[in-house]
């Protein structure tokens, strides 16, 4: 039996049992989840080892990992505080703030299109290696040649990997600052945040356990639940598919335990957090936390958890919810309740916010399970979480 670390408030027992059952029944191998509830910490537990790869070191308090997609709330995030400063329009068109981008049909996509993936653009032609995945300048200049997939505003699918240089570029030319640097500066610098979009070497590097793929102890599942299994199957085993190709838009596929991968500032999948900053990140957008004023304004609110694109995803080839740059609660991807914004990472971690209930949840783990939107080890925790509020 795994020891269970940490503490929670009378009347949240039951997402320490359910954090203690994933370990016991789940196949977890090393977790951290953290709960706020009106900008104060109600739940902070941890437990296994740091390394999912064989390691006997414990998971420790402040033990961080990479959250894969759940960066891509983060990163959302900084788009739409910009346009709560008056700096970038949502409407204008991408090419406003970077002209390269114009190319190959692309004149009419908007910045709102990219939050919302409605670009047309999660795969490349050809695909970057993991040494120009992270080189700054091959990735901007990839997306920025592509042509899309559909016309832009169209239709919805999911862009896995091509979000980072799509949002990060955009970024760096409205700020002059990288996307990395301005959630150091902006966001994880005042609130205290043990969270980072391009890890610092070597300081924080010691902290960061390794991650691996593992398999479920139960019937291996999709974790996309509102299609029938065969054809979300078809479209990940299909090399030709957009589902594989969006995937892939990094090819092979690079060591997420690299020092050089973790270093390196992909908004989409690459963001290194405890499960803490991940939920207080997201209690800081809803209300304030420990005196420093709420992110978002309530127009900013609105505007994330606002629906954009629903229905039929032509990556995911399921239907999905989303906001700007918000996964939205749905069967693809369950959150706490109908109000919900957040955005889980494939294979594991998971984190959102729920205004109505002033709740915000991180979760983050080492092993990497087969599912994309809803990890069972997550799940069970959000569930559990329900019945908290509940009882």
């Amino acid at each position: 039996m795994v020891d269970v670390q940490g503490t929670v408030t009378d009347g949240f027992e039951p997402v320490r049992d359910a954090f203690a059952e994933n370990f016991a029944r789940r196949g977890e191998r090393g977790a951290a989840v953290a709960v706020y509830r009106d900008g104060r910490k109600v739940v902070d537990l941890w437990g296994g080892a740091r390394d999912a790869d064989g390691g006997e070191e414990p998971w420790q308090h402040g033990t961080a990992q990479i959250v894969r997609s759940a960066t891509k709330g983060v990163a959302a995030a900084v788009l739409l505080l910009l346009h709560q400063r008056g700096q970038v329009d949502l409407d204008a068109p991408v090419g406003t703030y970077w002209p390269e981008f114009k190319a190959a049909g692309k004149e009419r996509v908007l910045v709102r299109h990219l939050l919302s993936h409605r670009a047309g653009l999660p795969a490349l032609d050809v695909p970057l290696t993991p040494a120009q995945a992270v080189d700054g300048v091959s990735g901007p200049a990839a997306v920025a040649a592509q042509a899309p997939a559909w016309e832009p505003g169209t239709a919805h699918g999911y862009h896995a990997q091509t979000y980072s240089w799509l949002l990060g570029e955009l970024v760096e030319r409205i700020t002059g600052r990288s996307i990395g640097r301005w959630v150091a500066q902006e966001m994880a610098g005042p609130l205290g945040l043990d969270l980072w979009i391009g890890l610092p070497e070597p300081e924080q590097a010691g902290r960061v356990g390794r991650m691996t793929d593992i398999e479920a102890p139960e019937a291996p599942s999709s974790g996309l639940r509102v299609r029938p299994k065969q054809a979300v199957t078809d479209a990940y085993s299909d090399p030709e598919s957009l589902t594989r190709r969006a995937f892939a838009a990094i090819s092979p596929a690079a060591d997420e335990n690299d020092p050089v991968y973790r270093a390196a500032e992909l908004p989409a999948s690459a963001g290194i957090a405890t499960a803490d900053a991940l939920a207080r990140f997201y209690a800081s957008l809803i209300g304030d936390v420990d005196g420093v004023r709420r992110l978002f304004a309530p127009a900013t609110l609105t505007l994330a958890r606002t629906e954009e694109s629903a229905g039929p995803d032509k990556v995911l080839v399921v239907n999905t919810r989303f906001g700007l740059g918000y996964m939205l609660h749905g069967p693809a991807s369950p959150l706490l309740a109908p109000g919900s914004f957040g955005h889980p990472g494939r294979g594991g971690s998971l984190a959102f916010a729920d205004p109505e209930s002033g709740v915000s949840f991180g979760y983050v783990t080492n092993g990497m399970q087969k599912n994309v939107t809803a990890d069972p080890r997550a799940q069970a925790l959000v569930r559990a979480l329900a019945r908290a509020l509940t009882q």
